[in-house]
């Protein structure tokens, strides 16, 4: 499988960038999936369900199944988060993988950034961001593109997957 991340700090375009290459490489024929890191503690359950009520009591892992989707909640109960690899390893085989978040990961990267966020780019002391995707025009050792210009990302990162 092909994996390619985009990084970024908070507020500066990650997920609506990761939405329209899902949607730019799904409509290309591609199959995709998706690996998103929360630094916040977060819940896909909601108290009162049957599946909460199962990890209340203590299941280490809980699957939920109907004929639209499976989910598999994992409680960590002090047991440490895993790691990008392990958790990349339990996917299902797609064409490519997108990732969001795990910017101190070695994967290949394009760095999401808006001038009104006012944050430093990441990108000058990491290699591994292999372009950026910005609001304003940014002069840098590597490629720029406009953060709305979707489709010319795309085949950035199709070039350097071989896609």
């Amino acid at each position: 499988m092909k994996i390619y991340g985009v990084t970024g700090w908070k507020n500066n375009g990650k997920t609506g960038l990761m939405e329209r290459l899902v949607a730019e490489f799904t409509a290309r024929g591609l199959t995709v999936s998706t690996l998103k890191h929360a630094h916040h503690s977060t819940d896909v359950d909601q108290p009162g369900t049957d599946s909460y009520r199962h990890r209340a009591a203590g299941a280490s892992e809980v699957v939920l199944a109907s004929p639209n989707r499976v989910a598999i909640m994992q409680e960590l109960r002090g047991a440490d988060e895993p790691s990008l690899t392990a958790l990349l390893a339990r996917m299902r085989p797609v064409d490519l993988i997108l990732v969001e978040g795990y910017k101190r990961e070695p994967h290949p990267k394009i760095e999401a950034h808006r001038a009104e966020a006012g944050t430093a780019l990441i990108a000058p002391d990491d290699p591994t961001i292999r372009a950026i995707a910005s609001d304003a025009p940014l002069d840098l050792d590597r490629p720029v593109f406009d953060l709305d210009a979707t489709p010319e990302i795309a085949d950035f990162i199709a070039k350097e997957l071989g896609l």
